[in-house]
């Protein structure tokens, strides 16, 4: 039996892809850059806010990265102000999280995602108390792909990781699980596809996240 669901944020609780799209092509039209279709921004997020704008800068043919100071702090600054913009939950996962609440497992969040923009987030869309530990980035924690915020998350539940499962969908979120030891659950409904999954080490891989109930034991 598991204790705990571990979730990442963007691709997997919620569909916010339009939100990184209006704020990335803003910061980057103001430099004369982009904008890129939705499909695109599916492969340049995943592992943090800078990395993204890296690989929208390469992507613009800005190979030596020369506009990278300058594109990623108004970046930064137009997503801190349109973070919601379209963010809806994905259907089925407030099912989900109303399921764990009455089986009593904790959910928690780990994203990469800047961490107050994480909390924001996550209040907006759900309320508060629906999870019992909410981890996005901030100083001193290394980003996905360590392990070192699900260890964070399950030191603060007084957890093991075989206590748990993880839940992401990209290879980044893949790693991430496998290399803390969890059982790595694979979220097609997010932004990436099967075979990246797989490749990446998922335990299994789900169609829908009311999937994720079957594998709490």
């Amino acid at each position: 039996m598991k204790r705990a669901v571990i979730f990442d944020l963007d691709g997997t609780l919620s569909d916010s892809i339009r939100s990184i799209q209006y704020s990335a092509d803003k910061a980057l039209a103001e430099f004369g850059l982009g904008p890129f279709p939705v499909e695109d921004y599916k492969y340049f997020v995943g592992d943090g806010a800078a990395k993204l704008v890296e690989r929208c800068l390469l992507a613009s043919g800005d190979r030596e990265l020369s506009l990278f100071d300058r594109v990623y702090p108004r970046y930064r600054e137009i997503f801190r102000e349109n973070c919601m913009y379209q963010v809806k939950p994905y259907r089925g996962i407030p099912e989900v999280l109303g399921a764990l609440r009455e089986r009593r497992i904790a959910a928690a969040v780990l994203s990469n995602k800047p961490h107050r923009e994480t909390v924001e987030v996550i209040g907006a869309l759900f309320g508060e108390g629906c999870f019992e530990r909410i981890q996005g980035q901030e100083e001193g924690l290394a980003r996905k792909p360590s392990p070192e915020g699900v260890f964070r998350i399950l030191e603060g539940l007084g957890l093991l990781p075989n206590d748990a499962l993880y839940v992401g969908d990209t290879c980044t979120d893949m790693r991430t699980g496998k290399s803390a030891g969890v059982f790595t659950l694979g979220a097609l409904w997010g932004f990436r596809d099967r075979r990246e999954l797989e490749e990446n080490g998922a335990d299994a891989v789900l169609e829908n996240p009311l999937e994720i109930l079957d594998y709490i034991g």
